[in-house]
């Protein structure tokens, strides 16, 4: 009998190992993309939503982490966190707390400091600010809403709240464009290699919002992202002779 419940014990000890493989195999199953630069790769994951996380050399940088899209004690911690804005599917407080410790850096705006108390080692971006992290240079673009308005008439991200980021990962320069609509300051955007634009309305980019932004600054390879239920053939349709722009659609509804 003792050497049954042993074998017993066994079998439920190996069962909770290979759960747990499973789980932990789930949890970084996301989509993923390396992007070659002069400085090393950039390994870019599609969390979901409006959710990244890079990889790039040994720097971790997650951008608008939310509990909603990953298990993020499961992920690796931070060592430099980009927030976009304060809505909640961008800025999470309980995602924030799994992830950075007494090395993480976060970068955010004004506000977002009115929703995180006693958070350390976090830097204000205004729009057109720049500040450099771990080797890596940030610049904040103005990110909001020109026509897309609520039922009071204001606009879902009014301008001057909300950052869009450049971020350079050697010569090779990112923009997270956040919650934004097809601004004058993003099509004025010059040397962008990889460009994640917002697509759904009414918050941010129609299909042809993000086609006319894009011909305006030519990133070498666009990601629609945040794009909900959005049909994502429409920008692909828009932008069929543009043989400079390649898209990629990865999973972030």
């Amino acid at each position: 009998m003792a050497g049954y419940r042993l074998h017993s014990a066994i079998k439920v000890c190996i069962f909770s190992i290979l759960l747990t493989i499973i789980m932990v195999q789930n949890a970084y199953s996301f989509e993923k993309d390396t992007i070659k630069t002069s400085a090393g790769d950039l390994i870019i994951s599609f969390i979901g939503h409006g959710t990244l996380m890079f990889k790039f050399n040994n720097l971790v940088i997650h951008v608008d982490p939310t509990t909603r899209e990953a298990d993020y004690s499961t992920l690796p911690k931070a060592d430099l966190v980009l927030i976009t804005h304060e809505h909640g599917d961008h800025l999470d407080i309980n995602a924030l707390e799994q992830i950075i410790d007494s090395k993480s850096q976060v970068i955010l705006t004004e506000k977002c400091m009115e929703n995180v108390e006693n958070l350390d080692n976090t830097v204000v971006l205004h729009n057109g600010d720049q500040t450099e992290a771990f080797g890596i240079i940030v610049k904040a673009i103005p990110a909001y809403n020109i026509l897309n308005k609520r039922s009071d008439g204001n606009p879902y991200h009014p301008k001057g709240q909300g950052n869009g980021y450049v971020v350079s990962f050697g010569n090779t320069n990112v923009y997270i464009a956040g919650d934004t609509e097809n601004t004058p300051e993003m099509k004025a955007l010059k040397n962008i290699h990889v460009a994640f634009l917002s697509m759904n309305l009414p918050y941010t980019m129609t299909p042809e919002m993000v086609a006319d932004a894009a011909r305006a600054f030519q990133p070498g390879i666009l990601y629609p992202y945040h794009y909900g239920n959005t049909d994502t053939s429409e920008l692909i349709a828009l932008l069929k002779e543009n043989k400079n722009i390649e898209i990629r659609i990865r999973n972030m509804k």
